[in-house]
């Protein structure tokens, strides 16, 4: 079994909602979740004029293996309606691969862990609330390092339900 922390995010519609579907088809399809954070909203990273997003993090028990999980994931993505518009545009759903066991994959397709975990607070608060001493295998710091360190001062706070 593979473990695979996954960050969902969502800031059209019934964002909650969309989160939801999107942890129905994974655990239907890709695994079982071991484990999952609250609901973080955030103001949009990267961009102006959006709304808030919601965010949250998962740690999937999984057979597949990274590119599959990949395909699956862009798979549900489509499933729910996501269209690629633009680089960080709004967006139903959004689901990332942040970490795949303790690998270290950087092709043109997948990279992992996700090359922005350092840098997004909206990242590193829920993925610290379900491992805090997991180790990112690239920088050899665990999340509660990276999160003590990162510089990123957007909005981040748990959701009021």
């Amino acid at each position: 079994m593979n473990n695979a922390y996954l960050q969902l995010g969502s800031n059209i519609g019934d964002r909650k909602k969309f989160l939801e579907v999107a942890e129905s088809f994974i655990s239907k399809d890709l695994g079982v979740i071991k484990k999952k954070s609250k609901i973080y909203e955030s103001s949009p990273w990267g961009v102006d004029n959006q709304r808030f997003f919601l965010n949250q993090v998962l740690l999937l028990k999984t057979n597949l293996d990274s590119s599959n999980l990949l395909i699956s994931i862009e798979s549900i993505e489509k499933q729910m309606g996501r269209v690629r518009v633009k680089k960080w545009g709004e967006r139903i759903i959004d689901i990332d691969i942040l970490f795949f066991n303790n690998e270290i994959i950087e092709t043109p397709d997948l990279y992992i862990p996700h090359r922005y975990i350092s840098k997004r607070r909206f990242v590193l608060e829920p993925l610290f609330e379900i491992a805090s001493n997991l180790n990112h295998p690239k920088y050899n710091k665990t999340i509660s390092q990276l999160l003590e360190e990162c510089i990123d001062k957007e909005k981040v706070e748990i959701h009021a339900v």
